[in-house]
């Protein structure tokens, strides 16, 4: 079951962002309690994520992108880097940043919630995106020639 985990993974990523759209229109839209509860099912779905994504990681090694430049070019590999470099470096901030979000629309304090989301949403949506397009280069873009 471990190896399925990083497909479970992509799905909730995908979910994630959906949700972080939806939640983003329906704010836009001055649906408060609608926004309220997609961004409250965000916020699961990304500790879900979470989860499974710590448990896969604690149980497989980390998968290496191919170095073969016939299955990977140079191109992508340098692409996938810079993509999973930054990914890494903004996931951190993201529990904390999605917390400091819902604590504050919970508590009604508007002017602190969206100067957290001002910085949590970009961020928050470009992690769940680079997530994504990681796991398409990793698991299914580039993968080692069958022997």
């Amino acid at each position: 079951m471990i190896e399925l985990l990083p497909h479970v993974n992509v799905s909730l990523n995908g979910l994630a962002t959906v949700l972080l759209v939806v939640g983003r229109i329906l704010i836009l839209q001055k649906q408060e309690k609608a926004h309220r509860n997609v961004m409250m099912a965000t916020l699961v779905v990304s500790a879900l994520f979470l989860c499974c994504y710590l448990v896969y990681h604690f149980n497989v090694p980390s998968k290496k992108f191919p170095t073969d430049t016939e299955v990977a070019p140079l191109a992508a590999r340098y692409t996938y880097y810079a993509i999973l470099l930054s990914h890494v470096l903004l996931a951190v901030s993201v529990p904390f940043l999605a917390i400091a979000s819902i604590y504050y629309g919970l508590k009604d304090n508007r002017a602190a919630h969206r100067r957290v989301v001002a910085w949590a949403w970009p961020v928050w949506l470009y992690v769940s995106v680079t997530g994504i397009i990681v796991y398409l280069m990793l698991y299914q873009i580039y993968l080692p020639k069958a022997g």
